[in-house]
């Protein structure tokens, strides 16, 4: 099918620049610059080795000093113990089969741990993430095989557009929880209903995740399990696999959460297996394996042919040992993976050796406005049917090469389906987050005016007469933009926004003297802004005094969040009206609908209603009594 060899055209491009971006970033830098970048461990101890799967060695290392610094290693991510000795030669490949806090657990392609690891000055690199890739090229070849008389044939041809996804009649609609409104109950149904497909369109505070809750549920008590539930982050995966659990299920998390809690570990497959019965055989045989093995090394170099006998008769008896150890985790494994009701992974972790010959009824992709579409197809190969449940009117997956990026890598799977199968979405319409005023724009642009706000939260402001959207106009105030290389930012409208902010935090005390400070999000689209306007917080005392309560940063980063504050700096401002990535205005949607209670757009109206989008939002302020002049503020 062309459809999959195009998709596989545009991933080869982003590989390439992906490995392009991490050479450059590796290739002619220090140890401490890899660690501040989040690609390397040093200095790192070792804690602890023992054999693993297919006669691997397993390395347990943990790094004493910099705990803070926040790191790329993922569970699944491929990595290299090196020694700063000789980095050149002293260094062994492997792969991260354990994340957790200051703890790293390493599969290494050795029998036993070279010489150079008992000198010290050892870290850990992260290496470039081949796997990933292979597995989606290996999804991508393997789904125009799939014969389209099976349920998974079928499936692939209704996702490509050549078919029409199915529904049956309930007999009845389910028996869902009480707390989910009629749009949550309709969506819960239409999973239920549909033979192939659905879609749960879930716009910001709809309570998509309580929803796609019930309606696994459901589907577990109407046609069992097990189910797979995914989702592109670890993150996304952690909550979903949290809510589950609560509501009773047998969870088993394939991989290693994001957040390091107990509840969240004890629904790992490394804690499970930890607590099986037979794992008390495994550790005899792995202790009996390594008395082995510890007799063989202690023949040196310099020995004959009796002695060369021996050795490899140790070895082998070790060897035969562990294949001993293999079949009973092998059986651990099956019984786990056969009580579990629902199997949840990333993406990519849904093809991890524990799972990979697995299929499922049905599988579920959460957050799949912003899956990456090749790698939505490794967990789409082991379904009959597909629930996906997302937002695509919010930020697509970030894609590294523009010319992927303008061939279409950015569009999801989410988004094509939803235009070639109307049938199969249903929309949440009531939210849970937003003041009226603040959803109305996006609700009128982005979800046909169908959005509603619930009545708790409808008309809830900081204080009465707070007005909950304002659009400051900086026009003709002279907060020109500057550009160093590719960066943009306005040093004058990063002040004035935290002058604004400032009053507000006044008047907010006036009102309510007592209250503590709702929380803040200050956000804006462009790095160089945020770094400013860190600074100027930095730098603004009567602000500082609140520490926490105000957050700055990009837009991308406050996704999937809430504040009841949120200010936006949209930094552009200049003579052409050039608005660069503003004119992604699913970034804006983004932005806008973090706020619960309090909305200021700040931004030059010269400059940003060349673009239809912006000159209606400005419109939508003058309409509701929410536009405001800088000039004001800049005199008062």
């Amino acid at each position: 099918m062309d459809y999959f060899k195009q998709l596989a055209e545009l991933l080869k491009m982003e590989q390439a620049e992906d490995k392009q971006a991490y050479r450059e970033l590796t290739e002619r830098s220090s140890v401490a610059e890899r660690r501040a970048a989040g690609l390397c461990w040093y200095p790192i101890v070792i804690k602890d080795t023992e054999i693993g799967r297919g006669d691997y060695l397993t390395v347990e290392v943990e790094r004493p000093g910099h705990q803070d610094v926040l790191h790329q290693f993922r569970f699944g991510a491929s990595a290299a113990l090196f020694s700063q000795h000789d980095a050149g030669n002293h260094r062994v490949e492997g792969v991260v089969t354990f994340q957790g806090g200051n703890t790293l657990r390493l599969s290494l392609r050795v029998d036993e741990l070279p010489d150079w690891t008992r000198d010290g000055k050892l870290g850990v690199d992260l290496l470039f993430d081949d796997n990933s890739y292979t597995e989606m090229f290996s999804a991508l070849r393997l789904a125009p095989t799939l014969d389209e008389k099976t349920a998974k044939g079928r499936l692939i041809r209704i996702l490509t557009g050549e078919r029409f996804p199915t529904f049956h009649t309930a007999e009845k609609d389910a028996a869902i929880s009480n707390s989910l409104n009629p749009s949550q109950q309709a969506a819960v149904n239409k999973i239920l209903a549909a033979n192939e497909l659905a879609i749960v369109h879930g716009p910001p505070g709809t309570g998509k995740t309580t929803t796609l809750v019930q309606a696994i549920k459901a589907i577990i008590g109407r046609e069992g399990g097990p189910i797979l539930v995914t989702a592109p982050s670890n993150t996304a995966v952690d909550l979903l696999s949290e809510k589950l659990s609560d509501e009773g299920l047998n969870v088993l998390r394939i991989g290693n959460p994001a957040r390091v809690s107990e509840r969240l570990m004890s629904l790992t497959l490394d804690s499970r297996m930890a607590e099986h019965t037979a794992t008390k055989e495994v550790k005899k045989l792995k202790k009996q394996a390594s008395a082995f093995r510890d007799m063989a090394h202690k023949y040196k170099r310099n020995f004959g042919q009796a002695e060369r006998e021996q050795r490899k008769a140790l070895f082998n008896e070790a060897r035969n040992i562990m294949k001993e150890v293999e079949r009973t985790e092998q059986y651990i494994l099956d019984d786990l993976l056969a009580r579990a009701q629902v199997i949840t992974a990333t993406l990519v972790g849904a093809n991890h050796y524990t799972v990979r010959n697995l299929s499922f009824r049905t599988v579920v992709i959460d957050e799949a406005g912003q899956a990456l579409e090749p790698a939505s197809w490794i967990p789409i190969l082991k379904a009959e049917k597909l629930v996906l449940a997302g937002d695509h009117c919010q930020l697509p997956p970030t894609v590294k090469s523009s010319e992927a990026d303008r061939k279409g890598l950015t569009v999801t799977l989410m988004e094509k389906c939803v235009s070639l199968h109307p049938e199969a979405v249903i929309l949440l319409e009531e939210q849970y987050r937003m003041h009226a005023t603040i959803m109305g724009y996006s609700a009128a642009v982005f979800y046909e005016q169908k959005l509603k706000a619930h009545p708790s939260v409808a008309g809830h402001k900081l204080y009465a007469g707070d007005k909950p959207f304002i659009f400051v106009d900086t026009a003709g105030c002279g907060y020109d933009e500057k550009t160093e290389g590719v960066s943009t930012s306005n040093p004058e409208e990063a002040v004035f926004l935290f002058r604004h902010l400032t009053q507000f935090t006044g008047e907010l005390q006036t009102h309510s003297p007592d209250a503590e400070l709702p929380r803040v999000a200050v956000i804006s689209p462009y790095r160089q802004q945020v770094e400013l306007l860190k600074e100027q917080l930095q730098n603004s005392p009567l602000l500082k005094i609140y520490g926490d309560r105000i957050a700055v940063n990009t837009i991308d980063s406050f996704q999937g969040q809430e504040r009841d504050v949120v200010y936006i700096s949209m930094t552009r401002s200049n003579a052409s009206s050039k608005i660069g990535f503003l004119s992604d205005i699913r970034r804006m949607n983004v932005a806008m609908t973090r706020a619960r209670k309090k909305l200021v757009v700040i931004g030059d109206s010269a400059t940003l209603s060349q673009s239809a989008f912006y000159a209606g939002l400005i419109q939508y302020a003058e309409e509701k009594g929410a536009w405001q002049s800088a000039w004001e503020l800049a005199e008062g």
